[in-house]
């Protein structure tokens, strides 16, 4: 990724063998905890990138706030990073809103209520517990343009930062009040019908992974009036499983849904910005369908355009349409999606890895506002989250990697593919989609691992699987 720096090393740690990491990226700073310093995400280096990140915010001047909100997930390492930055931020002469153990859409919303200069969130979002990260917002909750992140990026690299004197240092100021204000925000949305949601009485199992999903589910599904039970409900940062809400590390809520008396399985992940659904009979109602349901439900109120990433599903684009609505696709990236959403007046958007954006509530993923959606959806229709399943377009996506290697040239890559690929439909602005008529691939490097992600959709996963198999034989041989 442009603007991207991978350092890895090997270590040895209780007699395994792990990969130590540190990226930099116009996404923020992510890398494994311990280590030297430029190997993994350590206080030095957590300490210059706050730093490159205030003097930004500071010289971009778009906000008269002197306050910078933070929040962080459950992770075990989260309140080392957090004293870090804090402190760091408090060393630059900003005010510290310290909203604690919250969700990334909460901390988003924490920035737009106080009218903060910006805000860092705390989170390594589905990465595994040894990882943690940086997420970096403007004045207006949401993350950092291309442009911003690559200022960040110089600034770090070059030390240009300077901190305050004694008398100008910031304030410590904790807030614990932003989890009930972003609940109320949900409740508030016109399309979430909590009458409806309380007249269904509704029975709902979760997975909050152990991370701060266990703190404000249950304080949302109480206001819906929804029964839950809470699997890995205690916010330690000890991940039950891992954490990505794939259907492979989610035996344990569909064990548990198969035992019955459950009318939806919900999962999300450490920072509860994606968001899975399982059907009352146990089985996935598929992470790409969270956005094609929900966006169903929303534009059958509110006609209008959608948006997704390239590598999300084509069933989105097809209720989009059957609502007389236009889809487009974006690079991948959050901030890409809501760059398009905005000049295309979407009405609902996001990701197809469980990612709803929905601009009533903010430019951000928000399983919160997602729930709630889809709950009134299904209050509405009165039908068994499976049917309501069947009611969609079906694709399957099959998603495999590529490990980066130091000789991998994955420009020299992607070009042999575009080139082999030139009569098909092809999309360049993220590495390369191929567009076939009933299926799509789509390569590229991705913005958080030292991987190239291979995405592929097709009308079964064998088919799909296939594609990627071939595709990726294809890169590495030829």
């Amino acid at each position: 990724m442009q603007g991207a720096n991978h350092r890895t090393r090997k270590e040895s740690h209780n007699n395994n063998s792990i990969i130590m990491t540190l990226i930099k990226s116009i996404s923020g700073i992510r890398g494994t905890i311990g280590g030297k310093a430029g190997d993994t995400l350590n206080p030095l280096d957590i300490t210059k990138f706050t730093a490159a990140y205030a003097t930004l915010i500071r010289k971009n001047g778009k906000s008269k706030s002197n306050n910078i909100v933070v929040g962080r997930d459950a992770r075990i390492s989260g309140d080392m990073v957090r004293n870090v930055v804090c402190g760091t931020l408090m060393g630059m002469g900003y005010d510290v809103i310290d909203i604690g153990l919250a969700t990334t859409p909460t901390t988003e919303l924490a920035v737009i209520m106080s009218g903060a200069a910006g805000g860092i969130i705390i989170t390594a979002s589905h990465n595994p517990r040894q990882w943690n990260a940086l997420k970096l917002l403007n004045e207006q909750g949401e993350f950092l343009n291309k442009e911003e992140g690559n200022e960040v990026l110089k600034i770090a690299e070059s030390e240009d930062f300077g901190f305050a004197d004694v008398d100008n240092l910031g304030h410590y100021c904790p807030d614990s009040s932003y989890d009930a204000k972003h609940v109320a925000s949900v409740l508030a949305l016109n399309l979430v019908d909590t009458e409806a949601i309380r007249n269904a009485h509704f029975k709902v199992c979760v997975d909050a992974i152990n991370s701060v999903g266990g703190i404000i589910l249950p304080k949302l599904l109480s206001e819906l009036g929804v029964e839950y039970t809470i699997l890995n409900g205690d916010a330690t940062g000890d991940f039950a499983h891992n954490p990505e809400p794939l259907e492979k590390n989610l035996t344990g809520i569909m064990d548990e849904m198969k035992s019955g008396g459950y009318d939806l399985g919900i999962v999300v992940d450490p920072d509860v910005d994606r968001l899975a659904f399982i059907s009352e009979d146990g089985t996935m109602f598929g992470e790409e369908y969270t956005l094609v349901s929900v966006a169903d439900y929303v534009l059958s109120h509110t006609p209008g355009n959608t948006v997704s990433n390239l590598s999300s599903t084509r069933a989105l684009r097809d209720v989009t349409e059957g609502h007389g609505g236009r889809y487009q696709a974006s690079a991948v990236g959050e901030v890409n999606v809501t760059t398009l959403m905005k000049e295309t007046n979407a009405v609902i958007g996001g990701e197809g890895n469980g990612g709803v954006i929905y601009p009533e509530s903010h430019y951000g993923r928000d399983a919160l506002v997602g729930i709630a959606l889809f709950l009134s959806n299904l209050a509405h229709k009165g039908k068994k989250v499976s049917e309501l399943r069947g009611e969609y377009p079906e694709y399957f996506i099959a998603k495999n990697r590529i490990d980066l290697t130091p000789d991998t040239d994955i420009d020299a890559i992607l070009e042999r593919i575009k080139d082999k690929y030139s009569n098909e439909t092809i999309t360049d602005i993220d590495g390369v989609k191929i567009d076939f008529p009933d299926k799509w691939v789509h390569l590229r490097k991705s913005n958080t691992e030292p991987i190239i992600r291979v995405y592929s959709e097709a009308h079964s996963i064998e088919e799909a699987d296939d594609l990627a198999k071939e595709i990726m034989s294809f890169a590495l041989n030829s």
